[in-house]
């Protein structure tokens, strides 16, 4: 698919049809988050596919966000290994692995498989009850599937301000 096509075609699917991702089609899409760029390139995003019964029910416990999605990636990153940028006040995780998960979710659109980013959970519980380390912080949760019949796009989701509403030129 062209990229101007992935980019305007994909939505946030609310409802799945409960099949399995390809695992073929899910170690693409995992390749281009690997492939992602990040700070100084210290690839500290981690992604955790969460497919097992048992995982599942606990992002379900953390979210009502799930939709019956077959598989979901936990992105989260490694504190301990970020940049720092100058000042101190800030680093690169948050952003990095956000860029991460903009390319997973791009590449599953791109594979005919349908996402949602998720953000409406408590990060540090489910982080504990998923057992990750305490120096990894999960910045989203991205539900892949497929999109269960009648399911498509919101209304209003070809709506767009003008271009001159949200670039301005300096």
């Amino acid at each position: 698919m062209e990229f101007q096509e992935v980019v305007k075609n994909r939505y946030s699917c609310k409802k799945y049809d409960g099949r399995q991702v390809d695992q073929s089609k899910l170690d693409a899409i995992l390749e281009a988050g690997r492939l992602a760029p990040t700070a100084k390139n210290t690839q500290e995003q981690r992604v955790y596919v969460i497919r097992s019964e048992e995982a599942l029910a606990k992002v379900d416990r953390a979210t009502p966000c799930r939709y019956g999605a077959s598989t979901v990636l936990a992105v989260a990153y490694d504190s301990k290994e970020v940049f720092t940028y100058p000042g101190g006040r800030y680093d690169s995780g948050a952003e990095d692995a956000t860029i991460v998960a903009t390319h997973l979710m791009l590449a599953a659109a791109d594979a005919g498989v349908d996402s949602c980013w998720v953000n409406f959970f408590d990060p540090d519980v489910l982080a504990r009850d998923l057992g990750l380390p305490d120096h990894e912080r999960i910045v989203m949760l991205l539900d892949l599937g497929y999109a269960a019949e009648g399911t498509g796009p919101l209304p209003n989701h070809g709506s767009r301000k003008p271009i001159a509403d949200t670039v301005t030129y300096i």
